[in-house]
């Protein structure tokens, strides 16, 4: 374990092997810090904060910090961010409150780019990768594999599924079904399957094409969305990509971005 003679680290803070903690950083009291894991310079983590192993946290990121909610009044909420994340320069990751179950969780082998921002009790998962000045609203789950693009502010309590691709500068304010694209300035839309994405995660070319017929249905036939769920049950009933979309959809209270024209998407 190495700590800056400038750092300052609370007595109670529990720090694993290994771990740096470079210049002018502060760590709080009820910290927890995983072995390996490198603070830079500059880094706030305080509250009831546990970092996994193998982290790597760059100048001027805070972590753990009072959320921003006006009827937060000092309970023992946490942050909980998992093994070998990158969190890189002015990233701030703000602790839950109570209504919202109290933790805001960040998983495995993420990714998440300078001045970030993750709000409270926000649910991140594993393998995503979320681009500069990416903002998240409160109560927000991302998808396992998903790449958030710069700039993009997603509305509080929306849901983005696995394998989502969102294009930069979009405000999303529904529900983004697993394996899609969605992109579109001040109203984020649904631009078709993922398909560049997927095959980047080895998804077979009969796989993308299922999801595409499925996508045909679901979005394009014209059909109410609940009655497009129904033929899709029927249809796509021994397909695990299709039934995860449609469980996606069955679980929307925000309702879910609408697909664009076929004139407006571009082709794969």
């Amino acid at each position: 374990m190495v700590i800056h003679p400038t750092a300052i680290v609370h007595p109670n803070a529990r720090l694993g092997e290994d771990v740096e903690v470079g210049p002018y950083s502060v760590v709080g009291e009820h910290v927890k810090i995983g072995r390996g894991t490198t603070l830079l310079s500059h880094v706030s983590v305080g509250g009831w904060t546990e970092i996994g192993a193998h982290c790597q946290i760059f100048p001027f990121a805070s972590i753990g910090m009072a959320p921003q909610h006006l009827h937060y009044k000092g309970e023992p909420t946490r942050v909980v961010i998992g093994d070998h994340n990158i969190l890189r320069e002015y990233v701030t990751v703000n602790r839950g409150t109570v209504q919202g179950g109290g933790v805001t969780a960040i998983g495995r082998h993420n990714f998440l780019m300078a001045y970030v921002h993750v709000a409270h009790d926000c649910q991140i998962g594993n393998h995503v990768v979320m681009a500069n000045a990416a903002t998240l609203a409160g109560h927000i789950s991302i998808g396992d594999h998903s790449v958030i693009g710069g700039l993009v502010g997603i509305h509080q309590f929306v849901r983005v599924g696995a394998y989502v691709m969102i294009g930069g500068c979009s405000a999303v304010g529904k529900d983004v079904p697993p394996f899609m694209r969605s992109a579109g300035g001040y109203r984020a839309q649904l631009y078709g399957v993922n398909s560049i994405g997927l095959r980047r995660h080895g998804f077979s070319n009969e796989r993308i094409s299922t999801l595409k017929r499925a996508y045909e249905l679901l979005f394009r036939s014209g059909l109410r969305i609940a009655e497009a769920v129904k033929q899709a049950r029927e249809d796509f009933k021994d397909q695990p990509d299709v039934l995860e979309v449609l469980s996606f959809l069955d679980g929307s209270k925000r309702g879910v971005c609408r697909s664009v024209g076929r004139d407006q998407e571009d082709e794969e």
